[in-house]
């Protein structure tokens, strides 16, 4: 009677039932300055990407790496039936702090993780379409920062900007940065998705080429650590 009754179910049903996961997820900001804007962790299916290294930013994209909104791309994660975290830190994560998000992914096989990075230009956190293991247990991950490739990295601040297409640094969370910066660059050679160089900097805090100081501001990847607990 009992295989019976198993057999009489759906196998769509089964397959939903036996992919359906509980996670948590653990983030690390591992940077000496760096902030992490509000943080976007959704889980999906394998096909669909927020981002992908070596594409051209969507403007959902663009607007999160310039500017830390995560709006658009949660809408496009939820046009996508993913299961999402959004924000879960309420607000900036700053450099050494921690904060975790529990998710129940339902059928959604794939993670995604993207925050802006501050203070930079166009730079961001990512993990892209991370398969989530099926056997329970701890995974630990270590992300790059990324840079979308739609703004020049002229390291100058210019508070309360960010908008796509608006130059400048957007704020400075941590201070300690310098004004009258004549710009690192004025253009951006390559146009799309990749690893971030880093911060330039300088040591002039009223002049100079950047805004940035080297001494606070300098950076290297990995910026963050991941813990994805399977259930």
């Amino acid at each position: 009677m009992k295989l019976k009754h198993l057999a009489a179910i759906p196998l769509a049903m089964m397959a939903s039932y036996s992919s359906a996961q509980n996670i948590s997820v653990e983030i690390t900001n591992l940077t000496h300055s760096l902030f992490f804007t509000p943080i976007l962790v959704s889980a999906h299916s394998p096909d669909m990407h927020l981002f992908e290294a070596g594409t051209t930013a969507s403007p959902e994209l663009q607007a999160m790496a310039e500017g830390g909104d995560i709006a658009g791309l949660l809408g496009l994660a939820d046009g996508m039936g993913a299961v999402s975290a959004e924000n879960p830190a309420g607000g900036l994560l700053g450099p050494a702090a921690t904060v975790m998000t529990e998710m129940d992914t339902g059928a959604q096989t794939a993670l995604t993780i993207t925050a802006m990075l501050l203070p930079t230009n166009d730079g961001f956190v990512g993990l892209d379409a991370w398969t989530i293991p099926e056997e329970a247990g701890t995974y630990t991950l270590f992300l790059n920062g990324y840079d979308a490739g739609t703004e020049a990295n002229d390291e100058r601040v210019v508070d309360g900007s960010g908008m796509p297409g608006v130059a400048g640094i957007p704020a400075n969370p941590g201070g300690n940065g310098g004004t009258d910066g004549t710009g690192v660059t004025l253009t951006e050679t390559n146009t799309q998705i990749h690893i971030h160089r880093g911060a330039l900097g300088d040591t002039d805090a009223t002049g100079g080429a950047s805004d940035l100081d080297s001494r606070v501001h300098r950076w290297l990847n990995p910026v963050a650590k991941v813990v994805v607990t399977v259930q």
